[in-house]
C-alpha cells in the first residue's frame, strides 16, 4: 500500500522469531504438496490408464473390501516391458499411514504383472496390461486409502494411482438439494448426510469420525474435515445449508469413437494419416445459454469398438481434435480439456492453446475408441479449478455425489473406512 512502512530490527529475539516463522511457513507448505502429490501423471506412452471396480456401470475405484477390481493400461512402445506394482496404505489426509505391509496385506504387495498382450490389426500398435485384484498373491486385509505404484523393470516410478477400499459398518443416507443463498439457489448443489451406527460404539464422534465428499468421481472435489453439526442417539447429521456445496455445473460433453473410420454424433470427420485423426464439431460457451439435458456418465470414459472381438486390445488409437470458439482470451486462466479420460488431472496435453486468427481454443487428445465425456473447465496457475466459467452452472445438472466416512478410534494407528453412501442431483430436494 502507498505509503506504508515496516520497521523491524533484527535482534536476536525478531531473528528467532522470524526463522520459527519461515519453517512454519515452508513446513505448511510441504504438507500442502504431500496432499497434492498422491497422484503421478504417466509419461506418453502409457494411455487409457483404468482403475474400477468389477461392476457394471459403476466408474469409481471405491470398492467395497473383497470386491474384485481391475487396473488396465496400454503401453504405445509396444515392448512387452515387464512392469510391476505396489500397493501403499495410506491416511486420511492421503499421507502414508506407516503400518508394515503385513498388516493391510496377505501375501505381496509388490509383485509383476503378468497378464498382458499386443494390440491387434491396429494403426497404433500397443501393449495391453490387465491386473485383478484381489489375487493369489495379494490380497488386501483392511480398509484405508490406498496408492497402487506401477514401476519398470528398473524399478522407475512410472504412474500412480489411488482407490479406497471400504467397509460397511455404518450407513450413510446422502440428499442433494439447491443451494440455500438466493444469489446461487439455480447453480449450486448442497449435500446433507446422516451417519447411522446402530451396532458400533463410538466414544467421542467428532474427534473419531472425519468424512469426506465428492462430487462424480473427480478427486480435485473432495471436501474434508467436515464435523458432525447434530448428535441424535446412534446418528451424526450433518445438515449444514452452505459449508458443503457445489458449483453444479453442467451436463457433461460426449462424443464417441467406437466406429472410428466414419463421422458419428458429435463427430465432423476423420482423417487416416500415420493414424487416425478425428475432428469434433466446434464448441461455443455455454454459460449464457439456457440448460440443455445432454444423458453423461459424469466425465468417465468407455473403450469400446464395434466389429471387434476384444476391444482391450483391438480397439484403436485417435487423435481427437477439440475446438471451442471464443472471440476474445479469457482472461489469464489457462483452459483445459477436463475428464476422467487422464485422471481429472491439469497436464500439458489436455491444455488448449488461443489462436488469435481463428479466434478459437484448441487442443488435441491421443484417445483409444470409445465413448467420452469432457468439458472445458479454466484453472488458475496454482491449479485452481473452476468448472463453470465456460459452461455455466444450472441447478437442474444431474451430479453424483459420494460420502466416505472414516473412523479411527482412539489409540488406533490407522484410519478405516467404515462407510459409503451415494445420491443422485436428479432426485434434488429442496
Amino acid at each position: 500500500m502507498k505509503g506504508f512502512k515496516i520497521s523491524i530490527s533484527f535482534n536476536s529475539k525478531n531473528r528467532y522469531l522470524l526463522g520459527c516463522f519461515l519453517f512454519l511457513l515452508f513446513f505448511a507448505k510441504t504438507i500442502v504438496s504431500a496432499q497434492n502429490s498422491v497422484i503421478v501423471e504417466p509419461p506418453e506412452f502409457i494411455k487409457s490408464i483404468v482403475l474400477r471396480p468389477q461392476l457394471t456401470n459403476n466408474y469409481v475405484p471405491i470398492i467395497k473390501l473383497g470386491q474384485r477390481f481391475s487396473l488396465e493400461f496400454d503401453d504405445l512402445n509396444a515392448t512387452q516391458e515387464q512392469y510391476t506394482y505396489k500397493i501403499e496404505h495410506y491416511d486420511y489426509n492421503w499421507k502414508p499411514s506407516g503400518l508394515a505391509t503385513t498388516e493391510y496385506i496377505n501375501g505381496f504387495s509388490s509383485d509383476w504383472i503378468r497378464n498382458f498382450e499386443d494390440s491387434f490389426n491396429t494403426f497404433q500398435a500397443y501393449t495391453h496390461y490387465n491386473l485383478q485384484l484381489p489375487n493369489d498373491n495379494t490380497r488386501i486385509k483392511i480398509s484405508g486409502n490406498y496408492v497402487i505404484t506401477i514401476l519398470n523393470e528398473d524399478d522407475e516410478l512410472v504412474f500412480a494411482r489411488p482407490f479406497i477400499i471400504y467397509t460397511p459398518r455404518v450407513t450413510v443416507g446422502v440428499s442433494v438439494h439447491r443451494s440455500r443463498d438466493i444469489a446461487t439457489l439455480n447453480s449450486k448443489h448442497t449435500v446433507q448426510f446422516t451417519i447411522n451406527y446402530p451396532n458400533l460404539q463410538i466414544n467421542n464422534p467428532a474427534q473419531e469420525i472425519k468424512a469426506a465428499v465428492y462430487q462424480n468421481s473427480d478427486w480435485n472435489t473432495v471436501i474434508k474435515d467436515i464435523k458432525p453439526q447434530f448428535y441424535r442417539g446412534t446418528q451424526l447429521l450433518y445438515k449444514y445449508v452452505d459449508k458443503i456445496s457445489y458449483w453444479a455445473g453442467n451436463e457433461f460433453l460426449f462424443f464417441d469413437t467406437k466406429q472410428i473410420r466414419t463421422a458419428t454424433n458429435n463427430v465432423a470427420r476423420v482423417d487416416l494419416n500415420d493414424i487416425f485423426d478425428t475432428y469434433l464439431y466446434l464448441d461455443e460457451e455455454r454459460k449464457h445459454k439456457p440448460y440443455t439435458l445432454y444423458p453423461d456418465i459424469n466425465g468417465n470414459f468407455v473403450i469400446r469398438a464395434i466389429d471387434v472381438d476384444e476391444a482391450a486390445t483391438e480397439a484403436d488409437y485417435t487423435w481427437v481434435h477439440f475446438a471451442l470458439e471464443s472471440f476474445e482470451e479469457l482472461g489469464d486462466d489457462d483452459i483445459y480439456i477436463y475428464g476422467n479420460f487422464n485422471g481429472w488431472q491439469l497436464t500439458e496435453e489436455n491444455k488448449m492453446t488461443y489462436d488469435d486468427t481463428s479466434k478459437l481454443y484448441t487442443g488435441k487428445l491421443l484417445l483409444k475408441q470409445g465413448f467420452y465425456n469432457y468439458m472445458y473447465i479454466t484453472a488458475t496457475k496454482k491449479g485452481t479449478i473452476n468448472n463453470h466459467a465456460i459452461e455455466g452452472s444450472f441447478y437442474q445438472t444431474e451430479n453424483d455425489y459420494s460420502v466416505l466416512v472414516y473412523y479411527k478410534p482412539f489409540g488406533s494407528r490407522y484410519d478405516q473406512v467404515i462407510g459409503y453412501g451415494t445420491a443422485n442431483s436428479e432426485n434434488l430436494r429442496n
